[in-house]
């Protein structure tokens, strides 16, 4: 038997060996784009093309590429404990994370258990508020509220929580009991509310509590919110939104998942989104940017009132993941956490996010960009065919424009960020937490230049 030297020719490699997630694996058959170096807001492909990442890779570099500090922290400790379970036992890396994790949280949430990741944080959250409710006597309670578009992650349950039907149709039938109310994108809201944002968090909440009142209070555990949605392009929760969600699931009895996998760790300006969006949930999921990418975690962060009946006697939450609190994974979140202390990545965040707003709103007087929407370092800019009737693309144009032109075309400007069109067809832009007005500018120019030719081709 032969073996054929690593590296010899990785675009072949990648054709014939590797899997891309979320990928048309024939689209590989003409290049694999493939990214080999990170340094401080920019990456470099293997042919040595730079593109500034105006992704923080997927909504995860918080601090930029390179950090040596928190490559240094993985080795140390792996030199020290490279793995340890926390089933049954503890690790003082898990130990202090929860901790600190516990430390950032509103309210009572001061339990934490520990996964690899976003998805998997979401199933635990469903899973752990049907035993919840089934060990306070209500076993009937196993149904979740979420909203259209919403992305909550790829697992059976947390795709069934989704709202996105073309991700879900190949997999069914999912998980029975996960029902779904309109999201908050106030640009296609009903014309009678587009200019009234109160009116319209208040109509968008109260079709929460319509839908637990529908299937019966009795029958819903959770409803699953993120405080800005992503799917669609980032879609803000409009003025008095959450305090109403917030009263409805008081009322009903239900509890609150704020799943933040992506705006935790100061995407929107807090540690915590809830936080800056103004509600206490019961329940907090979350997991990139908690190591700004440098080692996988992820985490559900639980109120006294949910871990309340496992606290006592025999009863266990039997669920967890091998690599669920690593230790090496839980020391690159505590250095990465201490980055974000000592450099003030939170007022950063906070002084620069009106300069980000103001730079991609100057894109509005190009005639494809129909709306630039967001919070903090998290923008979505939809486009549409007509800004004035708000008209968009059909499936086949959206192809053409995203995929036939927009994808390559920024990459080859020299922007990686994400041409989307799970919802109306959008740009989305979530820059590293480092970045400020120059990196925002570079951004703001390359899509101007991509954005001006796709609408000259149309």
């Amino acid at each position: 038997m032969t073996t054929t030297p690593r590296g010899t020719d990785r675009q072949a490699a990648a054709r014939d060996h590797l899997w891309g997630h979320f990928t048309r694996q024939s689209a590989w058959e003409h290049g694999v784009p493939t990214i080999v170096r990170g340094e401080g807001h920019h990456l470099w492909d293997a042919d040595g093309h730079r593109l500034i990442d105006g992704l923080s890779g997927l909504f995860v570099v918080q601090l930029g590429h390179g950090r040596e500090e928190l490559a240094l922290a993985a080795a140390a400790q792996a030199r020290e404990l490279a793995f340890f379970p926390i089933w049954s036992y503890a690790h003082p890396q898990a130990i202090d994370l929860a901790e600190r994790l516990a430390s950032y949280a509103p309210g009572d949430l001061n339990r934490v258990f520990f996964t690899t990741g976003g998805g998997e944080a979401v199933e635990t959250a469903w899973k752990l508020a049907k035993q919840y409710w089934r060990l306070r006597g209500r076993p009937g309670k196993h149904k979740v509220v979420s909203r259209a578009v919403a992305y909550h992650g790829t697992t059976q349950g947390a795709l069934s929580i989704t709202g996105l039907p073309e991700l879900k149709a190949p997999f069914e039938p999912l998980v029975p009991g996960a029902h779904k109310v309109p999201n908050t994108n106030a640009y296609r809201a009903p014309e009678h509310l587009r200019d009234d944002p109160k009116a319209f968090g208040r109509w968008a909440a109260d079709r929460i509590g319509e839908a637990i009142e529908f299937e019966g209070p009795d029958t819903v555990a959770a409803v699953f919110l993120e405080p800005v949605q992503n799917a669609g392009g980032c879609f803000p929760p409009p003025p008095g939104y959450f305090e109403r969600v917030r009263e409805i699931c008081d009322e009903h009895d239900v509890l609150l998942v704020s799943d933040e996998v992506i705006c935790a760790f100061g995407r929107i300006g807090s540690m915590f989104a809830c936080d800056d969006v103004g509600y206490v949930p019961d329940m907090i999921t979350c997991a990139k940017g908690m190591t700004s990418g440098y080692s996988p975690i992820g985490a559900c962060l639980v109120s006294d009132r949910v871990f309340e009946p496992f606290a006592t006697g025999t009863t266990s939450f039997a669920h967890g993941y091998t690599f669920g609190g690593h230790p090496v994974s839980a020391a690159v979140a505590m250095a990465n956490l201490d980055l974000f202390e000592s450099e003030g990545v939170l007022d950063h965040v906070r002084t620069n996010a009106p300069v980000l707003r103001s730079t991609l709103e100057r894109l509005l007087d190009l005639p494809i960009v129909g709306d630039v929407r967001g919070e903090g370092y998290f923008y979505g800019i939809e486009l549409v065919k007509d800004a004035t009737t708000r008209e968009t693309f059909d499936d086949e144009e959206s192809e053409r424009l995203l995929r036939g032109f927009l994808t390559p075309a920024l990459y080859e400007a020299g922007l990686y960020c994400r041409a989307d069109d799970r919802g109306d067809p959008v740009v989305q832009l979530a820059p590293p937490l480092t970045c400020g007005p120059a990196q925002f500018d570079e951004i703001e120019q390359i899509l101007r230049g991509v954005l001006t030719d796709a609408w000259a081709r149309l």
